[in-house]
């Protein structure tokens, strides 16, 4: 954990997981608010449930945890120890976490139940790698698990989960596997002709109950693009990524559907507009290449985007660099849009 004083960063803290084991991945998601602290462990290995459960049985290998940290002064401690309610091997719980004032969520991308929408059957175990989302709520210091999510076309392989983002009573949730070919909001769910194109499920909270609200798609979906790897949301804005989108287009992108360079990535910006959501535009980076994985990861912050490309090869260093010279595979970069 670092903190800034005026232009100056420095280390606060070095965290570990209450249950430190070899291979629990502790890290491997993180999400802050305030003093509040996510932290998600997908390797972790115990079959307990809930919160604050047992944490040394190592009887479901790969089922995930999350731990919560709080901060009083200077000083963070470990609050929560989070497990899914059905916690099972391999479900990956929290592989992704998204935080906002007192509402956590947290994915599991590789959670088996074939249910659909908020709450239902979670023990079925017919949709291997569907994925699933749990939303947590905290009253004073205490942590409950408050409602179980499944995407709407819950299908094996979807890995519903695979992001989140919250902010007010809007989360979003990508699904990296999902398979409609569909475009746009709310198209056709059940085609399943484009493996891997990716979705993102937004839904809304009113009073204490979810329920999805907008089933979003690429305008220019295709197989393996896998839209939904990254989310962000921001009031009135969403932001997607898909790493693995194909098109050689640069910057405020057009030409979507070339596919000149396969794996290059791009990113989708969509809006909110009386309660409707719609695609705004569709960018890519401005150095674009094959297998750079713009969309990666993702920020958003009012009107202003940053985008990871994690496999683009310029050696540039700091600020507005030669992007083009491609002397350094997969050194990474950063962009930033705004509008």
């Amino acid at each position: 954990m670092f903190t800034r004083a005026g232009t100056s960063w420095t280390q606060q803290a070095y965290l570990k997981a209450s249950n430190t084991g070899a291979g629990d991945a502790f890290g491997a998601s993180v999400a802050i608010s305030a003093h509040v602290l996510a932290v998600g462990a997908t390797g972790e290995a115990s079959a307990a449930t809930g919160v604050n459960g047992a944490q040394a049985d190592n009887a479901a290998p790969g089922s995930g945890a999350v731990y919560v940290f709080a901060r009083a002064g200077t000083t963070w401690t470990q609050q929560a120890y989070l497990k899914a309610s059905n916690t099972g091997a391999g479900d990956a719980f929290g592989a992704s976490v998204a935080i906002s004032a007192h509402v956590l969520a947290v994915g599991a991308t590789g959670e088996a139940s074939a249910a659909t929408g908020a709450n239902g059957a979670q023990a079925d175990d017919s949709a291997p790698g569907s994925g699933a989302v749990y939303v947590f709520t905290r009253s004073g210091t205490s942590w409950s698990q408050h409602t179980y999510l499944k995407a709407s076309n819950a299908e094996s392989a979807d890995a519903f989960g695979a992001s989140v983002a919250i902010s007010a009573h809007v989360l979003a949730v990508g699904a990296t596997g999902e398979a409609s070919a569909a475009t746009g909001a709310n198209g056709a769910q059940a085609d399943d002709s484009a493996p891997g194109s990716g979705a993102v499920y937004v839904f809304t909270r009113s009073g204490t109950s979810w329920s999805q609200h907008t089933y979003l798609k690429a305008s220019n979906a295709e197989s393996a693009d896998a839209f939904g790897a990254s989310v962000s949301i921001d009031n009135d804005f969403l932001a997607v990524g898909a790493p693995g989108e194909d098109s050689s287009s640069t910057a405020w992108g057009w030409l979507e559907s070339d596919n000149g360079a396969p794996g290059s990535g791009a990113a989708y910006l969509f809006e909110r507009s009386g309660g409707v959501w719609s695609q705004d535009a569709y960018i890519k980076a401005s150095n674009t290449g094959a297998l750079d994985a713009f969309g990666a990861r993702l920020a958003l912050s009012g009107t202003t985007l940053l985008v990871a490309a994690a496999s683009e090869d310029s050696s540039a260093t700091g600020v507005d660099g030669d992007g083009a010279n491609d002397a350094a595979d997969g050194s990474g970069a950063c962009y930033t849009a705004s509008w």
